[in-house]
């Protein structure tokens, strides 16, 4: 009885004692981690979601153990600049993001959000992403909210209603917010109506993302008006794809770059976002005059029904078109036309011509507006040099960034960043070109933006750290999405962890959702 007593006694610490140190454990992999320093050769350890050791040989058992030799271990990529709203359940493994390597995405961009951040972090929780989600409260929907599409000053009882919901959005986890001073109605916002707002993302240390209001030929007063922001504000500043849009304004890099760098020498602390491609994408709606576009689709579509109001857009989308030294408006390619989806992988020139109208910008812009009566399209916009775009790529403080939702297989004739941005600046620029190191590039991948948006356990290889990792081949990731053909997943990433789980394995999603809400840190407000 007391043999059978003792023994009895012993089985838990048996079974404890032959339970495995970890839940996995990469081996032998080249480890870049995250701060810019050189590769080295080492293991990593994960236990309950975390980062547990990291080294250059763990000792102790896995649950898992996979070895990765020849292949580089790096952290999880951040998107600081992504559109997600209302297209998490179109595909909630976000597999056009973990085939990128992109282990967190930040939402709320360009002035659009959920202006109920609480509500919406809940929902993503509930959702079960396979992405981490950070979001920014955008000013565009908490104008709208207040006061709609209208085309004038807020009065001092909206710009209080304004301000508690900004402050309301920083205190449910925003991690600052975001302005789209091209869109509407973002556009008819002057800057001391932005600069209260911002105070209020000040107090809960969050940042001032922002799409600014020109990036073509008024760039220099746009970048301007946001670092004047952040100087009034003090807060810190990030300014979105940045970049020169038009063949007029190719080379302006040369001035646009040194003004951030000098700004940073101010004590500004501002930063920046690029996505490595010649050509934009976003509403259609962006060729027409700003004042068409108030009040919503209805007013809109009442407006363009007027002759003289016809013949005033005409003759300002000529203006444009004359200003990028072109005769056609060859540059704008519909990337998703809802009424009508021959139009999609289309531009506005081939449209015309589809149409039987004559061949003439003139007829184009007819073109454009009769797409906006019938509720607009999103479109790809090509323009842009690659020399300016090498240049920004290799400043500094320049974070890789798609300014895409997640994409679903087939739909549209979408920009191709929205696969392939990482794997491009990884294979283009770093390994083909060399535009940048390759350290340098998993930094502004990773620590970079993780510090910008104060996201504390990310963005670094490091004990104690969410284990968000990425396991790829630098000598074979590539982005597969063109323009011609942009439904492609990017190819070279064997291995995506996201909180500890395995989601890419060998190069293929096993369907694992552990990503979550990620809630702005700084909630404390500053005295």
């Amino acid at each position: 009885m007391k043999k059978l007593l003792y023994t009895f006694l012993l089985l838990p610490f048996f079974s404890t004692a032959q339970q495995p140190d970890y839940d996995i454990l990469i081996t032998n992999g080249k480890i870049i981690d995250g701060t810019g320093n050189s590769w080295y050769y080492g293991d990593v350890a994960i236990k309950d979601g975390k980062i547990v050791a990291i080294g250059r040989k763990i000792a102790g058992s896995a649950k898992k153990t996979i070895d990765v030799s020849g292949l580089i271990i790096a952290p999880g990529f951040i998107d600081v600049h992504t559109h997600l709203e209302g297209d998490e359940e179109k595909d909630p493994e976000a597999k056009s993001f973990i085939y990128d390597g992109v282990t967190t995405c930040i939402t709320g961009n360009c002035g659009s959000s959920n202006v109920d951040l609480k509500n919406y972090f809940h929902w993503v929780d509930s959702l079960k992403l396979s992405i981490n989600v950070a979001s920014l409260i955008g000013h565009n929907d908490v104008r709208k909210a207040v006061m709609g599409r209208a085309n004038r000053d807020a009065t001092p009882d909206e710009m209080k209603k304004m301000e508690a919901l900004v402050e309301q959005a920083m205190k449910d986890g925003a991690v600052g917010m975001s302005t789209g001073l091209i869109y509407i109605p973002g556009t008819y916002t002057k800057t001391p109506e932005i600069i209260d707002l911002a105070k209020i993302v000040s107090k809960y240390h969050g940042v001032y993302a922002s799409h600014m209001r020109d990036e073509g030929d008024s760039v220099t007063l746009a970048i301007d008006e946001a670092l004047t922001i952040g100087r009034e504000a003090k807060l810190p500043v990030e300014i979105s794809h940045f970049k020169l849009s038009g063949q007029q304004n190719w080379g302006r890099s040369k001035i646009t770059v040194p003004m951030i760098e000098a700004a940073r020498r101010e004590g500004i602390d501002v930063t920046i976002d690029q996505y490595p491609y010649t050509a934009s994408s976003t509403s259609i709606s962006t060729l027409l005059p700003d004042d068409v576009l108030a009040d919503g689709q209805d007013s809109i579509k009442a407006r363009l029904q007027r002759p003289e109001i016809r013949k005033y857009v005409t003759d300002e989308m000529l203006k444009k078109i004359k200003k990028r030294k072109l005769k056609h408006f060859s540059y704008a390619v519909v990337a998703y036309f809802a009424p009508d989806t021959a139009y999609n992988g289309k531009s506005i020139e081939q449209i015309n011509l589809m149409k039987g109208r004559k061949h003439t910008a003139k007829e184009e812009a007819n073109t454009v507006m009769d797409i906006m009566m019938q509720g607009g399209a999103s479109a790809v916009f090509h323009g842009m040099s690659e020399d300016d775009i090498k240049r920004i790529m290799q400043y500094p403080y320049n974070m890789f960034a798609c300014d895409a939702t997640i994409r679903v297989m087939n739909v549209g004739m979408p920009h191709p960043r929205g696969y392939g941005t990482n794997a491009r600046v990884l294979g283009k620029y770093v390994r083909e070109e060399r535009v940048i190191s390759l350290e340098e590039a998993i930094r502004r991948m990773t620590s970079l933006p993780a510090l910008k948006f104060q996201l504390k356990d990310r963005g670094l290889l490091r004990e104690g750290f969410a284990a968000d990792i990425v396991v790829f081949d630098e000598k074979e990731v590539k982005d597969m999405a063109t323009f011609e053909k942009p439904h492609a997943y990017s190819k070279g990433f064997h291995f995506v962890i996201v909180n500890g789980v395995l989601t890419v394995d060998q190069g293929k999603h096993t369907g694992a959702r552990a990503g979550k809400a990620l809630l702005n840190t700084g909630t404390t407000i500053q005295k």
